[in-house]
This record gives C-alpha cells, sequence and structure tokens, in this order.
C-alpha cells in the first residue's frame, strides 16, 4: 500500500512539474492606465502600469504599440519602441504580483496590449 501511495504521489508531482504548475498566460498581463492630473505641453499625462498576474516570472513580455507616441521622453529601460513592438523593462524579469510603471503624454490613452512573454516558472 505505500509503494502505491508513493508511486501516485510521484506520479501527481511530476505531471505538476510537467504542466509547469503554472498556466499562464499573456491574459495574466495586465496594462493599467490613469490621468496623473498632469499636463506635459498641453497634452494629459497617463501613467501606465503593467502587472504581472502570474505566478511565474515573466520575461522578453512585448506589448504591441503601433502608433504610440508621446511628448514627453519615457526611460527605454522601462519601455522601449521598435516598430509596432515595445519592450518592457529591457527584457529583464517581471516578477509575479508585481507593477512596472512609466508615464507619457498624448491626447489619449494608446491601447497597449500584450503581444508575447517568456513565462519562468522553477
Amino acid at each position: 500500500m505505500a509503494t502505491t501511495l508513493t508511486f501516485f504521489f510521484a506520479v501527481l508531482f511530476l505531471a505538476l512539474i510537467g504542466q509547469g504548475y503554472c498556466q499562464c498566460t499573456l491574459a495574466d498581463v495586465k496594462i493599467i492606465q490613469t490621468q496623473t492630473g498632469k499636463t506635459v505641453e498641453n497634452k494629459p499625462e497617463w501613467k501606465a502600469t503593467v502587472q504581472n498576474d502570474c505566478i511565474c516570472t515573466q520575461s522578453d513580455l512585448k506589448l504591441s504599440c503601433d502608433g504610440f507616441q508621446t511628448v514627453e521622453a519615457v526611460d527605454s529601460s522601462l519601455i522601449a519602441k521598435t516598430g509596432a513592438e515595445c519592450l518592457i523593462n529591457g527584457g529583464q524579469p517581471v516578477a509575479s504580483s508585481s507593477n512596472l510603471s512609466f508615464n507619457y503624454a498624448w491626447d489619449t490613452s494608446f491601447p497597449f496590449k500584450p503581444l508575447s512573454t517568456q513565462i519562468n516558472c522553477s
């Protein structure tokens, strides 16, 4: 009986590890935007917060940003635009349940959407 239970738990453990125990998706990346109340060159300033709701870290996180514009300088280590994509945090991991924020200024908020990510479960 003990051998059967040991075998069962070993198989269960391997099955969970095989699935990565975390089934994170792009839906676990949230972008929350609010106006800061400031203006830059007569345009409202927006605070964009990238939130990782996955239990795992995510690296090489890219957002769609085709048409993104700002009159305010943005720290390229937080968001770097290349063509229609924006790389978040320089490709470095965004920890589980953490937030990464940047400000930009434009007439309206930009509809950032997650494009891809590398999920890192250990």
